[in-house]
């Protein structure tokens, strides 16, 4: 079944009608090729409920949908996870995007770090930012999830740790560190409704001065394993026990 995210306003639930616009009415129109009773879902991107309609009418601008239940399950995790990822090579940034989206991750703040190979002035840096956040939508919709998680404006490393100083859990994942014991500790400990914030270094990690102004603004140091894992890989492996700990309570 496809899934569309819609505005709240676009879902009438005393008159159980969805109507879709924009982008989406020629995908459903002309990809797609979606019709009359064919059933698709919406969320509204603010209250995790999934929207099961079928299509009544195919307009030239729009899309009118007939809502035949909705869905109440809890797609989103209960903790709202921050992913700063360092830029890494070529197109792997697409690659975490869309796995961390499916993951469940909340928000993605991509950081350009001292060791990062990848350079962006503002003007490819913002082309960039809109391609990513397409990305997520999309991902979104394939895994029906409930919001399209945020994809940020690139940040430099000391305005990442800014923003993270106001969440309530801080982890950076760091080769040098040993206790994995700990990593399973500050896991478990993650509460409902807290916001995590997930550090990944680009290739070749995050730098001495950077671990060190990590530490001094209160981020948790943690060990992944006794293998060193790539920057696509760490990122994934943090969410998926996020994941795990967080639903499986």
């Amino acid at each position: 079944m496809h899934h569309f995210f819609v505005s709240p306003e676009q879902i009438n639930v005393s008159d159980r009608s969805v109507i879709i616009l924009g982008a989406d009415v020629n995908h459903i129109k002309n990809v797609l090729r979606m019709r009359t009773g064919e059933e698709f879902s919406v969320s509204n991107g603010q209250d995790s409920r999934e929207y099961r309609c079928a299509v009544l009418t195919l307009e030239e601008d729009r899309i009118l949908g007939e809502l035949r239940f909705i869905r109440e399950d809890k797609v989103e995790l209960p903790a709202r996870i921050h992913l700063f990822q360092g830029l890494p090579k070529a197109d792997k940034m697409e690659l975490i995007i869309q796995k961390a989206v499916e993951l469940g991750v909340f928000r993605i703040v991509p950081v350009a770090a001292s060791r990062c190979i990848v350079k962006l002035d503002h003007k490819k840096a913002m082309a960039r930012t809109a391609r990513w956040q397409g990305i997520a939508e999309a991902a979104a919709k394939q895994s029906r999830r409930g919001l399209v998680p945020e994809v940020t404006e690139v940040s430099d490393f000391g305005r990442a740790v800014e923003m993270a100083s106001e969440m309530d859990v801080r982890l950076i994942p760091y080769e040098l560190a040993q206790d994995i014991s700990k990593t399973r500790r500050l896991l478990q400990e993650i509460k409902p409704e807290q916001d995590v914030a997930v550090f990944i270094g680009p290739e070749g990690g995050f730098a001495e001065e950077e671990i060190a102004l990590a530490l001094e603004n209160g981020l948790e140091p943690i060990t992944l394993g006794k293998r060193i894992l790539r920057t696509e890989t760490a990122g994934m492996t943090v969410l998926s026990w996020l994941m795990y700990v967080l639903e499986m309570r």
